[in-house]
């Protein structure tokens, strides 16, 4: 395959990025997004020009590390992460855009690499547990009705790479915030924090600059993982019955 690849170039976060055209020849439809990108970049380091900076660790759709917007979609044109999107969803001779997530929270670092720490420090806010020190508890201490357990387990798929984010014509990351509070509240284990967790994260959420959220839907169809959108009604539902009781 032969592609046109315009890809968003940008020094560091204060200067002035722009869209650098570029054409790839001899790409395997079987490989994926990132070794398209790892073959651009051989090019260019032989040529003596920078390499183009992206994210990546896993490259097994685990980690949430490859964040990119290609042709305006985030991950692109499937419903998956960029280290498994292969080049067979594209055709020979397309134009492919390559741009970094929007948004005002993930400044970019570098070309196509955001600094996503404010994630970290909504996690830091309400993302844990009160557990006893000491041994290990037995696994089945605390028993757990199996719906909840389904909940629990569908919303802890969320792999926190930012495609809601960067999907919502808000900036809005309710859609993440949500699914880490609801993964922990609908738990015994994260009973004693349930109301403290959605508060505090729901504060640092708007504290780090994230837009609002409307409920327009494009966060759970760019999210990888499938975590649904009844999971921010849920969490809405959450803050409001802690809110309230706040105020008491």
């Amino acid at each position: 395959m032969k592609l046109t690849l315009r890809v968003w170039r940008q020094r560091d976060a204060g200067a002035e990025g722009g869209m650098t055209t570029y054409d790839v020849d001899g790409i395997s439809p079987d490989m994926s997004f990132l070794e398209m990108l790892d073959t651009l970049n051989e090019e260019l380091i032989l040529k003596g020009d920078d390499p183009v900076a992206f994210d990546h660790d896993c490259r097994e759709g685990i980690c949430g590390a490859c964040s990119l917007v290609i042709n305006g979609e985030a991950h692109g044109p499937e419903r998956t992460t960029s280290c498994q999107l292969h080049m067979r969803s594209f055709r020979d001779g397309d134009t492919i855009d390559v741009e970094p997530w929007r948004a005002a929270a993930f400044p970019v670092v570098r070309d196509l690499v955001v600094d996503r720490s404010a994630f970290d420090r909504i996690i830091q806010s309400g993302g844990y547990i009160t557990a006893p020190t000491g041994a290990a508890p037995e696994a089945h201490a605390t028993p757990v009705p199996k719906p909840d357990a389904d909940t629990a387990f569908e919303h802890a798929e969320c792999i926190g790479c930012g495609a809601c984010v960067a999907a919502c014509p808000n900036g809005s990351a309710m859609l993440f915030t949500s699914a880490k509070v609801n993964h922990l509240n609908v738990l015994p284990q994260g009973a004693p924090e349930r109301e403290s967790r959605v508060l505090d994260m729901v504060s640092t959420m708007d504290d780090e600059g994230f837009g609002g959220c409307t409920l327009t839907g494009e966060c759970a169809t760019a999210c990888p993982k499938g975590i649904p959108l009844f999971s921010i009604t849920k969490m809405n539902r959450e803050y409001v019955r802690a809110a309230r009781k706040g105020r008491r």
